[in-house]
């Protein structure tokens, strides 16, 4: 690719920006949100006509304007949030819309030794006679592959794919990976997650405010070096420091339980306290929070919020106490994407910017205006829709509309996944500061940099249980973190 432009009302997306990606490397595509890799990607696989450049296939120009023709290009696309029929089977998914037919009749048995031949070359077993959305995620993902497989394509895009994988579906992942090289795929690769990239990628292409501003090859460049060529400063630590003062205990949490998911879970968090959570995947940390925030009922269990029990049967119970949740998915459950960023900031505050039934509109773009400027949420105007704002900034609008409630406890789950490393420092610092406020912090992470970087106390949670707590995480390791989490 090279000289790509690409224009949005009021946003310069992409300015004259190339890459090139050869036969059996993995290329890293990396940059902050907001800096044009979804754009790229996206003009790429067809989703986004490009305005003006050149896009070559071994050396032979070609026409991109839809996903077909991208796919007649040989170019697949598996994005973040896979493009997948939820009641059709792997093969039936696989073959959608190219299937192989005689006399009107669809060749099934065909499709089933085609798809059985495209699993054993990558090496993954699938059901293929359940529908997709009873397979994992990672089985999910091998459909996604082989569809691309099928294709017969020469470049594969991999969107964040090990976002929500396991550690173990994560190195399944790089041996897939590792046999798509040696077949000659050229594979783009997408994270945010720097230490995939120097374990899977040969060379790293970075992006930053819609420009090319490097290439290097892995063993050219280290961790920090990357970091300061994404952000385009010197970052002295990728965690602000932190000076912690406690004060009283603000939340307790006693005999939790929610079926087997949540087993007798008990805690506190003191003022200015940042507590983490962390465990793998399926451990019970999310379902915790839900049990808090009122998301879910408990069966059993007791919280007290300052001293006082609280009764908290919905969230928003959960919210009139002073208790507030950034969730996992915030596209899903924290944000409103087909509503303005104004109107989503708004939902959980109207009842203090109303008289009579009526919004004081003129207050809330002013409270809103208040927190653009001082979280730095990088927004054009008031009436953009949430779907159009980077991972970085809808985490921003999201944190907003709580410190609007001006909540005493609140609950980050997951608060940087997939954010870049600069918009992760800032959201670093906006928890150090709420926690100089006297604010509860509990924040769950499944990055264990972060969790040790981040928290002054560590719980680790196996099978719905707490197995462990950490008391100084400045002296612990990621390995003493994984045996409790193993337990």
């Amino acid at each position: 690719m090279s000289g790509i432009e690409k224009r949005f009302p009021g946003v310069h997306a992409l300015r004259g920006v190339g890459l090139q990606v050869r036969a059996g490397e993995v290329l890293a595509l990396l940059g902050e949100n907001g800096a044009g890799k979804s754009t790229l990607i996206k003009v790429l696989g067809g989703a986004h006509r490009a305005d003006s450049g050149d896009v070559r296939i071994n050396g032979k120009p070609v026409s991109i304007g839809t996903p077909a023709e991208a796919e007649a290009a040989g170019i697949a696309v598996i994005y973040q949030e896979f493009n997948l029929v939820p009641s059709l089977t792997a093969v039936e998914n696989i073959f959608l819309g190219k299937e192989p037919s005689r006399w009107g009749f669809i060749r099934r048995g065909v499709e089933r030794n085609r798809v059985h031949e495209v699993l054993a070359k990558i090496g993954m077993e699938i059901d293929l006679d359940v529908p997709v959305r009873q397979l994992s995620v990672a089985q999910q993902q091998g459909v996604e592959i082989a569809k691309a497989l099928i294709l017969d394509a020469q470049v594969l895009v991999m969107d964040e794919p090990s976002a929500t994988l396991t550690p173990e579906e994560v190195d399944k992942l790089y041996a897939v990976i590792r046999e798509l090289q040696a077949h000659g795929i050229g594979i783009i690769y997408i994270s945010h997650r720097l230490e995939e990239i120097f374990k899977i990628a040969n060379r790293v292409t970075v992006l930053r405010d819609g420009s090319h501003v490097g290439d290097r090859n892995m063993d050219e460049i280290d961790r920090k070096g990357l970091i300061e060529l994404m952000v385009g400063r010197p970052l002295e630590s990728e965690f602000p420091p932190r000076t912690s003062q406690f004060g009283k205990t603000r939340l307790e949490v006693k005999g939790l339980k929610r079926s087997r998911k949540v087993r007798d879970v008990s805690f506190e968090i003191r003022e200015g306290e940042v507590l983490g959570v962390t465990g793998l995947v399926g451990a019970g940390r999310t379902e915790t929070v839900r049990l808090i925030f009122g998301a879910d009922q408990r069966e059993a269990g007791v919280l007290i919020l300052d001293g006082k029990e609280l009764d908290i049967r919905s969230p928003r119970d959960a919210i009139r106490a002073g208790i507030c949740l950034l969730t996992e998915d915030r596209k899903h459950q924290g944000l409103l994407l087909g509503a303005s960023v104004r109107d989503n900031f708004a939902l959980p505050n109207l009842p203090q910017m109303s008289t009579g039934g009526f919004v004081r509109n003129g207050e809330l773009r002013d409270r809103f205006a208040g927190y653009v400027k001082s979280l730095q949420i990088k927004v054009p105007h008031q009436d953009q829709l949430a779907r159009n704002l980077s991972g970085g900034n809808q985490q921003k609008v999201v944190l907003a509309k709580w410190l609007a409630r001006n909540a005493e406890v609140i609950i980050f789950d997951e608060p940087t996944r997939g954010i870049d490393v600069g918009a992760k420092f800032e959201i670093y610092q906006l928890i150090n500061e709420l926690s100089a406020q006297g604010k509860a912090v509990l924040m769950i992470s499944s990055e264990l940099p972060e969790v040790l970087g981040m928290s002054d106390r560590i719980l680790v949670m196996h099978e719905g249980r707490i197995t462990g707590e950490i008391t100084d995480p400045r002296s612990a390791t990621q390995e003493d973190v994984m045996q409790l989490a193993v337990a």
